[in-house]
């Protein structure tokens, strides 16, 4: 997708963490804790591939702040994956996690490959060669990961499996997003775009704009994404445009969300749908709707396109999709932005829940995941609202000061160690 952010995302994760820290007269000594990560890991990973050669792959975990709990983060396998964005993705989780208290650090990893050109043979092999070089890092108290990008509740199942092959017995708690049949949690795959939904919901509430007829664009017809099509739909939103990585489809009059899903398991894209006009992805951003949920990739909403967005409400499903240059045209534009630190908190709490479940080996519902998940989202988007309102201030610079604020007061509370 193009439109991608030239800074790295630890650059501007950095970036915006320097602002509120200044904005809050954050303590300096605790600022620049907060701006390092407390350990990086790089690991090759030799892999026998299936025509008898060996390749080597390169991995990273990165742990940002643990101050709040254990490591919390995912798993990235991607071809374009660098050390920066693993970590300031670390930091975003540090932040995703502490603005609905969770009891967490941040953390993130991933993999140099393309998991799309790995035979299944192969990608187990990756997976639990990395899980093995990462093995000092990972338990159930210490660093718990969870599926990201490239990565699904196969791969979580194979680093389950290889933890508790090393350790002598099963460990379901070692990592989220598994398969419910070893300790999975129901309603886990559909968390992040659930959040997102409610997000969209309590923010509608708010501002006033009526759900009924809305005219909603997504970028991004994937994990996320498509969820959020699906419950948007369900309570009366018109779904006028989605897309994928191949290009997108445009309907004014709306589009089908169901149809669209069945669409694009048939044919492993939405942007050869016929009801409806092709878009591009860049044109998706710009078209005429009261919601745009960009679920895609960061840094696609940039001061090169940002004077176009037509949306007035942004709720970000993606991870940075929003450069800090663009952030300022859009707030002055009067666009209400809801930040992907709380929008897309779902996949965490869930997996804060499946973890809870695992140690205490008793399971719930569907719809008890549902509903707490609901109970946890609402009670901290009325807190960052709250700081808004109290401040005058754009609601990511309110998360974030919520953020902040409770990782610095865990900090202050420890105490440096030794």
């Amino acid at each position: 997708m193009s439109g991608r952010n030239q800074i790295s995302l630890w650059t501007m994760a950095r970036q915006r963490l320097d602002e509120v820290a200044q904005l809050m007269h954050l303590d300096p000594r605790i600022h620049e804790v907060l701006r390092n990560c407390k350990r990086v890991m790089e690991v090759s990973i030799p892999v026998k591939m299936d025509d008898g050669s060996i390749k080597v792959f390169i991995g990273w975990r990165v742990h940002h702040n643990l101050a709040r709990g254990p490591a919390k983060g995912g798993v990235r396998y991607s071809p374009t994956l660098t050390l920066d964005e693993v970590k300031g993705l670390a930091m975003l989780m540090t932040w995703k996690c502490a603005v609905v208290d969770l009891p967490y650090g941040g953390a993130k990893g991933g993999v140099i490959c393309n998991p799309t050109e790995l035979s299944d043979g192969e990608l187990e092999r990756l997976t639990r060669r990395y899980t093995s070089e990462l093995i000092l890092l990972l338990g159930p108290e210490k660093d718990i990961p969870a599926p990201d990008m490239g990565t699904d509740e196969r791969v979580m199942a194979w680093m389950m499996d290889t933890y508790s092959m090393n350790v002598g017995y099963s460990v379901p708690g070692v990592v989220t997003g598994k398969p419910v049949n070893i300790g999975g949690s129901r309603g886990r795959r559909e968390a992040p775009g659930r959040s997102v939904a409610i997000c969209v919901e309590e923010a509608a509430s708010r501002l006033g704009i009526r759900l009924e007829g809305a005219k909603v664009a997504i970028q991004g017809f994937g994990k996320v994404g498509g969820v959020v099509a699906l419950l948007l739909h369900a309570i009366g939103c018109k779904i006028v445009a989605v897309s994928d990585i191949k290009g997108g489809i445009y309907n004014p009059n709306g589009l089908d969300p169901v149809k669209l899903t069945a669409h694009k398991r048939q044919h492993k894209t939405v942007s050869t749908y016929r009801d409806g006009d092709f878009i591009t992805n860049d044109e998706l951003l710009e078209l005429p709707c009261d919601i745009l949920v960009p679920a895609a990739v960061e840094g696609v909403i940039t001061n090169e396109n940002a004077e176009k967005v037509r949306a007035k409400l942004i709720v970000e499903a993606a991870n940075g999709p929003i450069t800090m240059e663009a952030d300022s045209i859009l707030r002055d534009k009067g666009v209400f932005i809801v930040p992907d630190i709380l929008a897309n908190a779902g996949g965490v709490i869930v997996s804060y829940f499946e973890w809870v479940q695992d140690i205490q080996q008793f399971f719930w519902t569907e719809q008890e995941v549902n509903d707490r998940l609901r109970q946890v989202i609402r009670r901290a988007f009325g807190e960052v609202w709250s700081i808004l309102r109290d401040r005058g201030i754009d609601m990511r610079t309110a998360a974030y000061i919520l953020a902040v604020s409770r990782v610095a007061e865990a900090i202050r509370m420890r105490g440096i160690y030794p």
